[in-house]
């Protein structure tokens, strides 16, 4: 289930400071970008701790957070259970099968074939780091 939290962005002189008020929890971006993509990310940790501890989540509020008139107001939505999915970095193994000859150009080459498929699939579907 997607959720959407009020953040608060105060313009600081290295970019912005980031106060989620409804997990009273804080983060920092050089720029307003980043900003919002460390408001996300600590959203996300701080609720997949959460649930990990087996604590309650608390729903985000409804209304803009009081605020000063030089802060930003945002929504931050976030998906825990893909950001999870996301975040979950443990590796697996996979079996895959390639031509004996690609193979062994790989090999002479001194390619790491598990970090190449690795690469190539972020490519494919488009994910980012």
């Amino acid at each position: 289930m997607i959720k959407a939290y009020p953040i608060i962005l105060t313009p600081d002189t290295g970019g912005y400071a980031v106060y989620v008020p409804d997990l009273e929890i804080n983060t920092q971006g050089d720029d307003l970008a980043e900003a919002l993509r460390m408001a996300r990310d600590a959203i996300g940790a701080w609720g997949i701790c959460q649930q990990d501890a087996k604590r309650p989540i608390p729903e985000p509020s409804k209304a803009e957070p009081p605020h000063e008139a030089t802060e930003l107001i945002s929504w931050i939505d976030i998906d825990f259970d893909k950001y999870r999915r996301q975040s979950d970095m443990t590796y697996e193994r996979t079996n895959i099968t390639l031509p004996r000859y690609l193979k062994s150009l790989a090999n002479d080459a001194g390619l790491n074939l598990s970090q190449e498929l690795q690469i190539r699939l972020k490519e494919v579907l488009q994910v980012s780091e």
